[in-house]
């Protein structure tokens, strides 16, 4: 177990985007690299959540200094223990490619252009029983700080570090005003919300931020609103005992 200091942070100029000397310092984790080991396992983990099905299969699809430097630095095997749910500062995480043997789960590597995204990052396919998938992008943007970008083919920003209510939904007036409505009446604090949309009218994407774990029944009532697609919820990394 090591404590990571993120050097490129400061090779970059990139020091004042931290918010305290933890996020400098870096976390507890298995090394070598917060950028590389600790935040790649927080990427794979943070997607099991929004998957939140048995996976049988894996793609992973490595960008930039992902791509370039992944084995060296432990990537594969930290993306591999995420998906399995094993936390950064496990020392199960080293013996990564014999426990997804163990459990059958199929997995390949790639390298892909992902385009303007963050250098450490990826773009993992999740398979899972009954024919099911999902596509997730996430980076991992130093100090073992992470963002998921895109679920499927709808643009957001899920960081981890705030328990995370994600719509899918028709652009129309109000549906925003129902869902505040709806988790005011459970007294339910938001911290953060944003929406995502490409084209008015069409479907849209409402990232909300919360306090709390969303009880099923504050889920049922968004997901029976006459707008909402779809409804995901996701615990916080600390939440979920990820550190």
């Amino acid at each position: 177990m090591s404590i990571g200091i993120d050097v490129n942070a400061f090779r970059n100029g990139n020091s004042m985007n931290f918010n305290s000397i933890f996020d400098v310092i870096g976390p507890v984790m298995i090394g070598p690299s917060s950028s590389h080991t600790a935040g790649a396992a927080k990427i794979g983990y943070l997607s099991t959540q929004i998957f939140d099905k048995q996976i049988t299969a894996v793609e992973f699809y490595l960008h930039g200094s992902f791509a370039k430097t992944y084995k060296g630095h432990g990537t594969d095997r930290a993306l591999l223990a995420g998906i399995m749910r094993i936390k950064p500062d496990d020392s199960k995480l080293r013996k990564a490619f014999e426990i997804v043997q163990e459990r059958g789960i199929e997995y390949n590597f790639y390298k892909e252009d992902l385009g303007d995204v963050h250098p450490n990052s990826v773009r993992i396919v999740l398979f899972g029983i009954d024919d099911t998938s999902e596509q997730i992008i996430g980076s991992s943007v130093g100090g073992g700080r992470i963002l998921i970008s895109r679920i499927g083919q709808t643009d957001v920003e899920v960081d981890g570090d705030y328990a995370t209510l994600i719509t899918k939904h028709f652009d129309k007036p109000g549906v925003i005003a129902k869902v505040s409505t709806i988790l005011s009446a459970y007294g339910i604090n938001i911290a953060f919300m944003k929406v995502f949309r490409q084209l008015r009218g069409a479907q849209a994407s409402l990232i909300v931020q919360v306090d709390e774990i969303l009880k099923e029944e504050i889920l049922n009532k968004i997901q029976e609103l006459d707008e909402i697609q779809e409804v995901k919820f996701i615990n916080s990394l600390r939440q979920a005992g990820v550190i």
